[in-house]
Formats: structure tokens, C-alpha cells, sequence
């Protein structure tokens, strides 16, 4: 980079690489994951239709506007909750919302990954959980699960997924 002129200068340099993840990191937030399955054809292993409660769990260390969670899915799977197609209101009836010590401006489900925006999240703990139905057999390789101040990129924290396989 070259400046020209009698401003001063000041730059930021960020590098991502699409590197498979290894340990969680936390810069300014911590996340885990639970998954705890509500359905099971067998005991034990992950098979086609099943349900899954997935409970985010994220540490805070400073207030902050704008955070997007960001939960990814295997692919082909449903996040239930919308009431629309073969969605389940028997299934999502028990999502823990009294325990939640925030909650969403919004809320995207989509093919990929869930995700929920909030507008101010302050210092301390808090929980979302969401309701998944699993519809492909496979092997499936999630990136990272993500929690993000959208403004501050830097303020953030992910937790890594492993491998998901899914029998029939």
C-alpha cells in the first residue's frame, strides 16, 4: 500500500483461510453446542427423520449491538418452527423459551444454517435452542458454529462441529 497526501494513514488487515477448525476460539464470546435427540429410530445413532434439540449456549464478556448466532445444518435437513410444509408443532412445543434470557430481533431458518440476530446483547449468559428434523442419509463435514458481533468482525467466538453421519 502507498499513501500520498498529508492525512495519516491507518490500515486493517484481516486473512481467513478455509482451514478445517481445530480448538474453540473466543474473542469476546464463547459458544457451545449441545445436541440431545428427541426422536431416534436407534438408539444410539443419527438416522433419517430423526429430531434433534440443538442448545446454543453463549458467554458474553462485554455489552455489544447487532450479534448474529449462526448454527450450521447437514445438508438436507429441516429446522422446524415456521408451521409451514410437514412442520411439527408437537415437536418445538418444549423448546425451552422461559429460560432464555434474551431473545431474537430475527430469526432465519434456512437450508443451511440457522441463525438468530439480536439487537443488543449485554455481558453474561444467554441460550437459544432450535428443533432439527434430519432427511438425507450421509457423511456430513459442518464448519464452525459462529457467534459474531456484525459490526465489530473481530468480537467473536466459534466452536468447531465434527463430522455428522447420518444412516438410513
Amino acid at each position: 500500500m502507498t499513501h500520498e497526501g498529508s492525512g495519516k494513514p491507518w490500515a486493517s488487515i484481516q486473512a481467513l483461510a478455509a482451514i478445517p477448525a481445530g480448538e474453540p476460539r473466543a474473542f469476546g464470546y464463547r459458544i457451545s453446542r449441545q445436541v440431545t435427540p428427541l426422536q431416534q429410530k436407534e438408539t444410539g445413532k443419527f438416522s433419517r427423520g430423526d429430531l434433534w434439540r440443538v442448545t446454543l449456549s453463549i458467554d458474553a464478556e462485554q455489552d455489544m449491538t447487532w450479534v448474529v448466532v449462526s448454527d450450521p445444518i447437514p445438508a438436507g435437513s429441516r429446522i422446524l418452527g415456521e408451521g409451514d410444509g410437514r412442520d411439527s408443532r408437537i415437536a418445538t412445543m418444549d423448546e425451552d423459551l422461559r429460560s432464555r434470557r434474551l431473545w431474537p430481533s430475527f430469526v432465519e431458518r434456512s437450508f443451511a444454517n440457522f441463525r438468530a440476530y439480536y439487537e443488543v446483547v449485554p455481558k453474561g449468559r444467554f441460550s437459544i435452542d432450535y428443533t432439527l428434523r434430519i432427511n438425507n442419509a450421509g457423511e456430513f463435514a459442518l464448519p464452525p458454529t459462529r457467534v459474531e458481533a456484525m459490526y465489530a468482525p473481530d468480537v467473536f467466538g466459534e466452536v468447531p462441529n465434527g463430522k455428522v453421519v447420518v444412516g438410513n
